[in-house]
């Protein structure tokens, strides 16, 4: 009885969510812009430093291997943590949307920089090799064939990033970021209010469904 004294009425959970729901959008778009406009270049060095790519480079390709690598290999709560002097030294706070950008997106350049670099590794060799012979540089064959003969795998990589992005967006939520993780641990939780709980759950499943859903149909539509 106790726990449903102390929810909030259904009628008043929506003006709890809403804002809750914007400061998700708010992390996660931000976030994906960094990721892509970082981690995409960065999955194509990875793959064309490599043995297989336009400009092989061992010791280049070693590095930056290392590095992502060294992104992917720490879970989020502890990238978090161990990052907290890094954040605050960026955007002068360790707390909110603007601490949660720095670890997300750490987290996220390296992984989607792997799934690029695996997107273009699926292109078979002779279709760069045409493209060289035809005496096309190095730009435009990464620009006209491995860009475009990636594309859906680059998608379906992006629709994996967003959903792991929302995913840690509750966890640096739930540490005073803000948005749904931060409502479902305080409210939810802490409060013992069934009904938030259950809407932020219901809410953040929906959210994912949706980007999978639209991810794999725009998918589809660019295989060929």
């Amino acid at each position: 009885m106790s726990v449903l004294a102390t929810a909030t009425p259904w009628s008043g959970v929506s003006s709890l969510l809403l804002p809750a729901l914007g400061q998700t959008a708010a992390m996660v778009g931000i976030v994906m812009s960094i990721v892509v406009a970082l981690g995409l270049p960065l999955g194509l060095l990875i793959f064309n430093t490599s043995p297989r790519g336009l400009t092989p480079h061992t010791k280049v390709h070693a590095s930056i291997s290392w590095i992502a690598n060294l992104g992917r290999s720490l879970p989020f709560l502890v990238l978090m943590a161990t990052v907290i002097p890094f954040t605050q030294l960026v955007v002068n706070t360790t707390i909110g949307i603007k601490a949660a950008i720095i670890p997300m997106s750490l987290a996220g350049i390296p992984f989607f920089a792997r799934l690029v670099e695996n997107a273009v590794r699926e292109i078979p060799r002779t279709r760069l090799d045409v493209g060289i012979a035809s005496g096309a540089s190095v730009a435009q064959v990464i620009r006209t064939i491995q860009l475009t003969e990636a594309l859906p795998g680059i998608v379906a990589g992006l629709s994996l990033n967003v959903i792991a992005m929302i995913e840690y967006s509750a966890i640096a939520g739930a540490i005073g970021a803000g948005g749904l993780g931060y409502l479902a641990v305080n409210y939810g939780y802490e409060q013992f209010d069934s009904h938030i709980m259950i809407s932020c759950i219901v809410l953040l499943v929906l959210i994912v469904q949706i980007v999978q859903f639209g991810g794999d149909r725009i998918v589809r539509s660019l295989t060929h």
